[in-house]
């Protein structure tokens, strides 16, 4: 029944069924028990662990790091998963870039093949990032709103594509909220620089000889973010859903959205509101404004839960940096959070999670601000809507 109806349950409750029904399916099989050097952790676990099969690789885990003495009581394992995480997103390797400019959300690499076995370490990691799901150990590994959507089977939304390229949505934003007319001359391609080749995509067949409308610019937009988003990287999504999917079967996963499966594989974030409040900037509001002594007080009411949820909402990912909130970092490096004064009292509050920014409308009440705050975060607002 959950599976049918998996919207009406908290995150909590889907957590636990999830955890029940893996439970259900625990491997019969010997622990698996890997020795690797701390600074080769990713080689040495891909060599040991590729050739183990799915239901192996369900059993428990032992960790030993080479030089070093420990028995392995579950701490050592937990650092292995956070080690090997750190080490997916190494450059190095090339399998993944950041997303953004932001040094902590990532997306796979469309030029990744410069590894001759990127599709293997693709498929590697997915299974790695299964058996975390799994074993219940939270990652530090925080992807684009789109891939987390790609794990679950979900089509990309151009909103999605904010985060991943700021600059360029804010271009399609304007193609769509302007007339193109005589302005604008574009055909249905996608260009690209590989390595200082420039290279050119249909979009849709014979694309290079249609013109992006007026009539069809809608159209373009949503085939240009599936392209940038997806078809530009399927190769390397087809090979991490793979693995991940060997692990945890994607009916099960299906039970969570894209802002839930990343608290799943990431943990619920321990947010400090007044670290947060201390490190906001205000334009056109002040601190002692109705709208934000209201909205401090609406946040410091919501659930860790919804704490998590607005984190994502306004920054793109619930990731608390180390150092706390003064360290949020945006596009063009450090970025603290901001509230804009919006207009509009009937208008949900949107958000720029390249900016870290809030645009929040000047509501007359308290009780209309804490309404519109929480519809817009638990609906995931879509930014510039169309469909």
């Amino acid at each position: 029944p959950l599976l049918r109806m998996p919207t009406v349950l908290d995150f909590d409750n889907k957590r636990s069924y999830f955890r029940t029904q893996h439970r259900r399916r625990d491997a019969r099989c010997d622990p698996i028990r890997l020795k690797v050097r701390r600074s080769e952790v990713f080689m040495d676990s891909y060599h040991q662990l590729r050739a183990r099969t799915a239901e192996e690789l369900k059993a428990k885990i032992y960790i030993q790091f080479q030089g070093e003495e420990g028995i392995d009581a579950g701490g050592v394992v937990k650092e292995w998963f956070n080690t090997l995480a750190q080490q997916i997103f190494n450059p190095n390797y090339a399998l993944f870039t950041q997303a953004g400019g932001k040094a902590c959300t990532y997306h796979p690499n469309p030029m990744s093949y410069v590894n001759r076995e990127h599709l293997q370490y693709f498929y590697f990691t997915g299974r790695i990032i299964g058996k975390a799901i799994y074993d219940g150990h939270v990652l530090e590994a925080f992807f684009t709103r789109g891939f987390y959507k790609h794990m679950l089977g979900m089509k990309v939304h151009p909103a999605d594509l904010e985060a991943f390229d700021p600059e360029y949505f804010s271009n399609l934003r304007w193609a769509l909220e302007n007339d193109i007319t005589d302005v604008l001359d574009l055909t249905f391609t996608a260009e690209s620089d590989e390595f200082g080749v420039q290279k050119t995509t249909d979009l849709i067949e014979n694309g290079h000889n249609i013109a992006v409308t007026e009539e069809n610019k809608r159209q373009y937009v949503q085939l240009m973010c599936e392209h940038k988003m997806t078809h530009s990287v399927k190769a390397q999504i087809d090979a991490f859903l793979q693995g991940l999917h060997e692990i945890v079967p994607p009916t099960l996963l299906s039970i969570f959205d894209d802002k839930e499966l990343e608290l799943l594989i990431s943990g619920l974030p321990d947010i400090d509101i007044e670290d947060l409040r201390a490190n906001t900037d205000y334009h056109n509001y002040t601190a002692n404004s109705d709208q934000i002594v209201w909205f401090w007080n609406a946040l410091r009411d919501f659930t860790q839960e919804q704490k998590a949820w607005f984190l994502q909402f306004a920054t793109g990912t619930s990731r608390v940096p180390l150092e706390g909130f003064k360290g949020l970092v945006g596009m063009r490096g450090p970025q603290k959070f901001s509230i804009h004064r919006a207009f509009g009292d009937d208008r949900l509050p949107s958000a720029h999670t390249c900016f870290n920014q809030l645009d929040l409308p000047e509501y007359t009440t308290e009780e209309n601000l804490r309404e519109k705050l929480l519809t817009a975060v638990l609906e995931g607002h879509e930014g510039f809507g169309f469909a």
